[in-house]
């Protein structure tokens, strides 16, 4: 569904080594992203989490700030476009499950292996209850990878409901892809193949 070197930068993007620009630029959005993915940094270091029978806490350490990151529900209803509207309240619940579990187990479970990757914060622009965080990806290599979470305000909360890499939105890219298979097959056949991915 998403090519390789997209899910490596999402992975990525959910990972912060260090911020080379000054947090006193920031606002609210990104002071709340920071600080989420300063804690998966923290849980990234803990050494007592490397121990290979510490591997399920791991991932269910990781799982937790990610959820405090993503809100997989605008995400998921995002992803599915118009086919939401046509989608019963359990066809809903279910999917926003199915998908979470899909995006946890394609790039959350490799955030294990970077190492020395840095995130510059670049700026923010806020829009009412939105908000876009502009940062970018440094690898060891010196490679520099754009990403920008979009934010939404849910309370006094705000969570990325889409990370745009390289120019490319990970909901706009499986939109195009759950459209597809709708559309050629059913809803039911896009259930079954996201199922099938986990």
């Amino acid at each position: 569904m998403i090519t390789p070197r997209y899910g490596v930068a999402l992975a990525i993007g959910l990972l912060a080594v260090a911020l080379v620009a000054p947090k006193a630029w920031a606002g609210e959005p990104a002071d709340q992203l920071l600080a989420q993915l300063d804690q998966l940094q923290k849980v990234l270091d803990d050494q007592q989490l490397k121990q290979p029978a510490k591997l399920q806490e791991r991932r269910q350490a990781i799982r937790r700030v990610a959820n405090d990151v993503l809100d997989y529900e605008e995400i998921t209803k995002r992803s599915l476009g118009r086919h939401w509207q046509t989608r019963t309240a359990d066809e809903r619940h279910e999917f926003i499950q199915i998908f979470g579990d899909l995006l946890e187990r394609a790039y959350i479970g490799r955030l294990a292996n970077f190492n020395g990757e840095k995130v510059a914060f670049l700026g923010e622009a806020i829009d009412g209850d939105q908000a876009v965080v502009r940062t970018k990806i440094v690898t060891k290599q010196g490679a520099e990878i754009p990403v920008d979470y979009r934010m939404l305000r849910r309370g006094d909360r705000w969570r990325a409901y889409d990370l745009d890499i390289e120019g490319i939105s990970l909901v706009a890219n499986y939109r195009a892809q759950f459209d597809k298979i709708i559309q050629h097959t059913s809803y039911q056949q896009l259930v079954k193949q996201v199922r099938e991915k986990q």
